[in-house]
């Protein structure tokens, strides 16, 4: 897959481009490195900055939610390797969790990130913003989420997105406002009366003919 350097954005259900580039646990092919996993990847503006610290800390902390869903999570920086390496050792200080996942750095990591869109010029020419993207196991990025670079990310909520994704491909639903693992969903409006009564059999309730509420299958 072509990684030229492209001024175009990447939307949902486009496939999540191939790249190769440094990280703090060695060089990393990017579609290769993902295998058969979910994949979340993030970036953060740069090295030994406080909000940085305190997400690279928690995503490390979440270690056995990432695992549980088969999901890999990888970071960005566009600092170098050897500094995120000097930085890795802040994190575990302060954050008190020990990181085991990589930091992409180097040449390769800031042209990732402009594949990616994660340098927005209108905030900085240099730094990422804190791009998130979702990725499924068929490489298609299937959520984005995009914060400023001084409004730190919650990761409850991305671990929520996460499950959302794999239970409406898993169950043919689709999630309501504010759902949370073990809530109640939605049965699609594609998905007829008749069809609904066998796919569904802990049965559903009408609201309105396009909205039916089943429970978590």
């Amino acid at each position: 897959m072509s990684t030229t350097l492209e001024n175009k954005a990447l939307r949902i259900n486009d496939v999540a481009l191939d790249f190769t580039a440094d990280s703090s646990e060695g060089k990393i092919e990017f579609h290769k490195w993902a295998g058969d996993s979910w994949v979340v990847f993030f970036s953060h503006p740069k090295d030994f900055t406080p909000v940085c610290t305190t997400e690279l800390g928690e995503v490390a902390r979440k270690s056995a939610e990432w695992k549980k869903r088969n999901c890999k999570v990888i970071a960005l920086s566009v600092d170098g390797v050897e500094e995120h390496k000097k930085w890795t050792a802040d994190i575990n200080e302060t954050q008190n969790t020990k990181l085991d996942y990589p930091i992409l750095g180097g040449q390769g990591a800031k042209d990732a990130a402009n594949l990616y869109g994660m340098i927005h010029p209108n905030a900085s020419d240099t730094f990422t913003v804190r791009s998130v993207f979702f990725i499924d196991p068929k490489k298609k990025i299937r959520a984005q989420i995009t914060y400023p670079a001084a409004v730190g990310r919650n990761f409850d909520e991305i671990l929520r997105v996460v499950d959302a994704l794999q239970l409406c491909d898993r169950a043919g639903v689709a999630t309501p406002v504010n759902w949370k693992q073990g809530g109640d969903c939605i049965i699609p409006p594609s998905v007829s009366d008749e069809d609904a009564k066998k796919k569904f059999p802990k049965g559903f309730k009408t609201l309105k003919p396009y909205l039916r509420v089943t429970p978590q299958p």
